[in-house]
């Protein structure tokens, strides 16, 4: 039998992978929850049950963890929905499938919405450390990636004509923002909103509104043949 010095323990630099995302996962709640400024790297560091010198080996400030968390958050993101988006699908299909992703992303990481709303706010006040980054690596491919099914089921008439740089935030704050409400909807309902049967039909919902508020009605002939 192996001795219990075999396998070195999850805060040493022994498992570097382990520790690593213990780090960023400790690191996600507290920005979710104090923000870049109010954060402390020693409330990070007991939560992920490493010492503050081993964070810093990791990550050499403050600044490169957050840094990595909105790696993580974004990052994760575009990983998430563009298998989706490179497929072969007609236009609804393929911009149902895309919200549904994202939905199903932010809704396996409720605490994601507050990290980005935390960085857009610290942008407009002009402290956009990582935004540039950020916006390069993964907004702007998102963007044109959706933006392209939009103009796709446009120029088939399956969409009405919309603008995407309107219809597309637009469609984004209705996927996200259920999320940071969340504890007022718990406070104004009595329920929690974060159940799986409330998520469950929060996504039915999201879909029926970007279905309604895009899909344009076929006009159909006497036979019943689209016009």
């Amino acid at each position: 039998m192996p001795s219990a010095q075999a396998r070195p323990r999850l805060g040493s630099r022994g498992r570097p992978e382990e520790t690593r995302t213990a780090i960023l996962q400790a690191a996600v709640r507290e920005f979710a929850r104090e923000g870049i400024a109010g954060a402390r790297t020693d409330a990070i560091a007991r939560a992920a049950k490493v010492n503050k010198a081993l964070l810093y080996y990791y990550f050499k400030d403050k600044e490169s963890l957050h840094g990595a968390v909105l790696d993580e958050v974004f990052g994760g993101l575009w990983v998430a929905v563009q298998d989706t988006l490179a497929r072969d699908l007609p236009p609804r299909e393929k911009i149902l499938a895309y919200t549904g992703a994202h939905f199903d992303y932010i809704a396996r990481h409720p605490l994601y919405p507050r990290i980005a709303q935390s960085e857009m706010m610290s942008a407009s006040k002009g402290k956009p450390v990582h935004l540039d980054r950020i916006v390069t690596k993964y907004f702007r491919p998102l963007f044109m990636a959706v933006a392209e099914v939009l103009k796709a089921g446009i120029a088939s008439e399956d969409f009405r004509p919309v603008d995407p740089w309107q219809f597309i935030p637009t469609m984004i704050s209705v996927i996200v923002f259920y999320f940071t409400s969340a504890p007022a909807m718990r406070m104004l309902s009595g329920i929690d909103p974060l159940s799986p049967e409330r998520i469950a039909q929060r996504r039915m919902a999201v879909l029926d509104f970007v279905s309604a508020a895009l899909f344009r009605t076929p006009t159909l002939d006497s036979k019943g043949a689209r016009l």
